[in-house]
């Protein structure tokens, strides 16, 4: 029992190693690019002042986005998604597979649940004891059900999900532009020292290995970011990526794709002035996503709709209410 308590303990120390490995590379860059190239290798006052300007802006906003990446939790489904102890004493004592299928059938239909297995049963989890709501997954590092889950991250040691996806994108994105400024101010010394015209010893392996390092975390970080930038145009998540959601009609990839401004509101709100923040403004709670399927079986003439929106002609006047609008609401208050 102790022994099983310290190997978690060791595991969990364990799984902030990535996290220490960015944060000591971050300090370094930053006093690579503060005090040996700003403050010791660049003699004009005001290309001083403007790199550090710029700089310390793109630093705070990567430093802000990384850290709520890290530490705001991921939302669990709400109590009205766990079995009661009634329910889950019938679930248990059942045996037949077709009884406790009923049973969750029977449970799901007070839910906003549309989501199904892939046999088109409940999607039920045993762990937590509780009726999966859709986009939801179970994550087995965190050991919890994950509202809307995108994947486990190891280099913030959480799962990235619905409470903090805005925020993961936002890392990514900020990162992207820390890499690309730091490789683009850095490269005009980085040819002087390269070619002998500066001479610095110290400064000068700073200045050269710090734009190795951010090139290299630049071109990774890049072909991440536009992956995601992908997932959030079509309104997946990673894991859907892989496996498509099935509904009672059977698996659809563009089952929550709502076209692609409604998927970009999703994530970051209807708030603009909010977006390039990282502040909670996503639309929703995480347990229920308007979904293309439940629109066009309410009205049979939205089935072509996906076809408009890829050609650019889904765009709506303000102030009017569409027909799938009407008849998403129609839907969700049934």
């Amino acid at each position: 029992m102790a022994l099983s308590r310290g190997l978690r303990c060791c595991q969990r120390a364990f799984a902030w190693l990535p996290v220490l490995i960015i944060a000591l590379v971050v300090l370094w860059s930053y006093y690579a690019y503060v005090c040996e190239l700003c403050l010791v290798t660049l003699s004009n006052p005001v290309e001083k002042v403007a790199y550090l300007t710029i700089f310390h802006i793109l630093f705070v906003l990567f430093v802000w986005t990384y850290w709520k990446s890290i530490f705001t939790l991921p939302v669990q489904p709400g109590k009205k998604y766990h079995m009661s102890y009634a329910d889950k004493e019938r679930y248990e004592n059942e045996e037949r597979p077709e009884v406790q299928r009923q049973i969750l059938a029977e449970i799901a239909r007070k839910l906003p649940v549309y989501t199904r297995t892939g046999n088109g049963g409940i999607r039920f989890c045993d762990r937590c004891q509780l009726i999966k709501p859709d986009r939801c997954h179970h994550c087995t590092v965190c050991a919890i059900c994950v509202l809307k889950m995108d994947h486990h991250c190891p280099w913030v040691n959480n799962c990235i999900g619905f409470s903090n996806y805005k925020f993961f994108l936002l890392f990514l994105a900020y990162s992207l532009l820390y890499c690309l400024y730091i490789a683009a101010t850095v490269f005009k010394y980085f040819i002087k020292y390269w070619t002998g015209e500066l001479t610095n010893g110290r400064s000068k392996f700073h200045v050269l290995f710090l734009l190795f390092v951010a090139v290299m975390f630049f071109v990774s970080l890049m072909f991440l970011f536009g992956y995601h930038c992908w997932l959030v145009s079509r309104n997946r998540s990673t894991l859907e990526a892989f496996s498509a959601p099935v509904f009672q009609n059977g698996p659809d990839k563009n089952g929550f794709n709502l076209g692609f401004v409604k998927n970009l509101q999703q994530v970051f709100g209807e708030e603009k002035k909010l977006w390039l923040l990282p502040i909670a403004s996503s639309q929703g709670d995480g347990h229920f996503f308007p979904m293309r399927a439940l629109c066009e079986a309410q009205n049979p003439l939205l089935a072509n709709e996906e076809q408009w929106e890829d050609d650019g002609i889904d765009e709506e006047p303000h102030g009017k209410v569409t027909l799938k609008e009407i008849s998403c609401v129609l839907t969700y208050s049934d």
